[in-house]
This record gives structure tokens, C-alpha cells and sequence, in this order.
């Protein structure tokens, strides 16, 4: 269900109108002027990353990034994700997947914001 977007030429208004299916061709009027003269513009549109692709983009963790990272825990798991990969161990693959999947429930868990139990009281 599409929504289409036009100026009118009378009154210079941009108008939406929500057609209900795609085979509906539009036949709009001015809800404000009346005018039957429009041109259909290109809307613009969102694109939206996931947390897991934000963190690829931004690149491998700094070295030394100041006192306050480590405090979030979703940049601990980062950090061991890259240092583990760094290392020749992809957490993802089907290898270590079963091998250590206490580790890498700690490292998602940790991406997702949660604090590790051993580092809650510190």
C-alpha cells in the first residue's frame, strides 16, 4: 500500500495520498486549492542498520579509548569478539560455536548491554 507524494502547480502545496493498492492508479486533486495539475515527486525514504552493522562500520575498537568504555558492556563484547578474531577464532563459525558457546553467550549478552556477572560489583 503505497503512499504518493505531489506538489500542486496552483498553490505550491505538497499533498500524500495513500493509494490502497498498487494496481489503484491515482487520480489526485488539491485537498487545498482544488487543482487538478500535479506533479508526483520521489518521497525520500529510511535505511536502517542493525547494532551488528553500525559496530562492522565503525571499525575495530580503539586500543586505548579513555576510563569510561569498558563501563558498557556492549563494548566489552566488542572488544572480545575482535580480539577473539584477531586471534584466528571466528565466535560465529560452526567450530567454535559449540566449542565455546558459554563464551560467545557471554559476548552476545554483553552486546545487547548486559553487564557480566564478574564485573557488576567492580
Amino acid at each position: 500500500m503505497p503512499i504518493y507524494e505531489f506538489r500542486c502547480h496552483n498553490c505550491q502545496r505538497k499533498l500524500s495520498l495513500f493509494v490502497r493498492s498498487i494496481s489503484d492508479s491515482p487520480s489526485p486533486r488539491c485537498p487545498h486549492c482544488g487543482g487538478e495539475e500535479l506533479s508526483r515527486l520521489i518521497s525520500s525514504f529510511a535505511h536502517h542498520k542493525s547494532g551488528h552493522m553500525r559496530l562492522e562500520e565503525a571499525g575495530p575498537p580503539q586500543p586505548y579509548p579513555g576510563p569510561d568504555y569498558y563501563k558498557d558492556p556492549r563494548n566489552i563484547g566488542r572488544w572480545a569478539e575482535h580480539r577473539l578474531k584477531e586471534l584466528g577464532m571466528d565466535m560465529r563459525s560452526e567450530e567454535y560455536r559449540n566449542t565455546f558457546s558459554e563464551v560467545r553467550e557471554m559476548i552476545d549478552a554483553a552486546r545487547e548491554g548486559e553487564m557480566p556477572e564478574t564485573l557488576k560489583d567492580i
